[in-house]
């Protein structure tokens, strides 16, 4: 196993182990396998865990598992504070207790503020005594380090990043998303800061692996390299500095072996230009099919009327990739939380973007098509009730 160093010098697995996929069993996690998976990881040298108190379960058998196996001091677990549901810092400690309960623990290595979308979020913590709780929780040893998970667009993750003296992050990031969400520029922002950054979704869910085109498997083979679509996607990331651990969801003793083999063998810088050349190909095979020539290049930014017109051409464009229905959930769980809506009904037509888009793309006429597609009449509902929950201000609740 190959480490690197988080942001006080201690070594982190460059693969950390996403417990979210543990395997089911019915309707509960299936204890027996999930052990036997977790004791290969720590036995080949994987030492970051990372779960959710909003993850059914989990947080629960990752605790048993470890004080069963007399395994805690072996690893840094990883959760998070579902900052979305906590009104004042009495729930804030009470969520913090019950966590802790969970994992049989009495300290988090490594804590989050769960799924940020907008610095309002942080801004509402703060108001309710969030730093003064964390300062607390940090002089007793009960968290060792603070961070937060982040979806969004590259320049609300700069903000957040720049929000707080923050001790890592985790972001959505890989060559697909490279462009999308806190994206390449986000995640070398946060390098020139010294925050380490944990890497979420690397093949986005197992997309990356198993619905790739024929056009792109095609590429990967013509490489003669010997490596699975898992594997690229895996190697492109630990080639960049910036890239402090990567989780995966490993739910199979032979994907926790195939996993520990590439991270004790790739290398930052150990990616070729032929390998950069292969991926480049491989993303524009994946995006043969897309609705909307955007390269996501921000020349038509920032729109008068507040819509993120980059954003709204991703999820139409994953509509064609991944479907309508993982398209439509990824948009609504990124773009319909924001504290500002950014949503292409916003659109007057002023042709502004047009003037400045080098792929002169009808940008109004796709907006409109986008929003259709993405935010049907159910879908809008939901995320109005959504927004109403997540965008208000908390801070001001007792």
């Amino acid at each position: 196993m190959l480490y690197r160093e988080d942001k006080y010098g201690n070594k982190i697995s460059q693969l950390g182990y996403g417990c979210m996929r543990f395997t089911k069993n019915g309707g509960s996690i299936d204890f027996d396998k999930a052990e036997k998976e977790v004791l290969r990881a720590i036995e080949q040298g994987v030492n970051y865990y990372d779960t959710a108190y909003v993850y059914p379960g989990v947080e629960e058998c990752l605790g048993k598992i470890l004080a069963k196996n007399n395994m805690r001091d072996k690893v840094s677990i990883a959760t998070k504070l579902p900052q979305y549901m906590v009104h004042n810092i009495n729930a804030v400690d009470k969520t913090f207790k019950e966590e802790l309960s969970r994992l049989q623990t009495d300290y988090i290595d490594y804590y989050l503020m769960h799924m940020f979308t907008d610095v309002q979020e942080w801004k509402n913590l703060q108001a309710i005594g969030m730093e003064d709780w964390i300062a607390e929780h940090k002089a007793n040893g009960s968290i060792k380090q603070i961070g937060f998970s982040y979806h969004g667009d590259t320049e609300m993750f700069i903000e957040i990043l720049n929000a707080y003296d923050w001790d890592f992050c985790q972001i959505q990031y890989n060559y697909l998303d490279e462009h999308s969400q806190a994206g390449r520029r986000g995640l070398e922002a946060a390098e020139k800061k010294g925050v380490p950054v944990i890497i979420m979704e690397p093949l986005r869910g197992g997309k990356l692996v198993n619905m790739l085109p024929d056009g792109a498997l095609k590429v990967m083979k013509e490489t003669g390299k010997p490596y699975s679509p898992a594997e690229w996607g895996l190697r492109w990331l630990w080639n960049q500095s910036g890239v402090t651990c990567v989780l995966s969801g490993m739910n199979s003793l032979e994907m926790v072996d195939e996993n520990i083999r590439i991270a004790s063998e790739a290398e930052i810088g150990s990616f070729t230009d032929e390998d950069m050349q292969a991926i480049e190909k491989v993303v524009k095979a994946i995006r043969a099919n897309e609705k909307v020539g955007c390269t996501a290049c921000r020349y038509c930014m920032p729109c008068p009327k507040g819509v993120d017109i980059p954003g709204n051409f991703y999820y139409y464009n994953l509509t064609a990739i991944e479907g309508k229905t993982s398209a439509r959930f990824a948009f609504a769980q990124n773009m319909g939380m924001r504290k500002d809506p950014c949503f292409a009904s916003q659109c007057v037509k002023c042709g502004k973007c047009k003037q400045h888009c080098p792929q002169h793309i009808d940008i109004p006429e796709k907006l409109a098509e986008a929003d259709k597609t993405l935010r049907p009449l159910p879908y809008k509902v939901a995320i109005n009730i959504i927004r109403k929950y997540f965008t208000k201000d908390r801070s001001k609740k007792k």
